[in-house]
């Protein structure tokens, strides 16, 4: 699990409380950046995913827990997690099977100027443009 985590080494650091049990976690790309997209983790989901190195939610709909790519096939594969400084808030870094959104994009923030431009300036600062 240490090899995965950065800023807290057990699980029971983090703060489940202030939301309630749910953790927000942000998902970015580790290889270009980008974010791809937000999703919520109870300390079961998050135990999952440092057991599996598939990244799991809770769904706040279902009220239960969901493997991301269960359905669609594009999984999230774990990379690293770091904390915020709150120990309330992960970000959570993956290397994505395919398209991320369940509209088939990449991101969930593909309609934001944001993320075309955090890829051209990664891109840039490698030289690649």
């Amino acid at each position: 699990m240490r090899e995965f985590c950065h800023g807290f080494e057990k699980v029971s650091e983090l703060d489940f409380k202030k939301g309630n049990g749910l953790i927000p976690a942000v998902v970015q790309n580790a290889q270009d950046g980008q974010v791809l997209m937000l999703g919520y983790m109870n300390e079961e989901a998050l135990n999952k995913t440092l057991e599996t190195h598939l990244v799991t939610f809770y769904s706040r709909d279902r009220q239960k827990l969901w493997t991301k790519g269960e359905e669609s096939h594009n999984y999230l594969h774990l990379r690293g997690i770091t904390c915020d400084c709150d120990k309330d808030t992960l970000l959570v870094l993956v290397l994505p099977d395919g398209p991320t959104c369940h509209k088939g994009t990449k991101s969930c923030f593909d309609e934001s100027p944001m993320a075309d431009a955090t890829v051209k300036y990664l891109a840039q600062q490698k030289g690649l443009l």
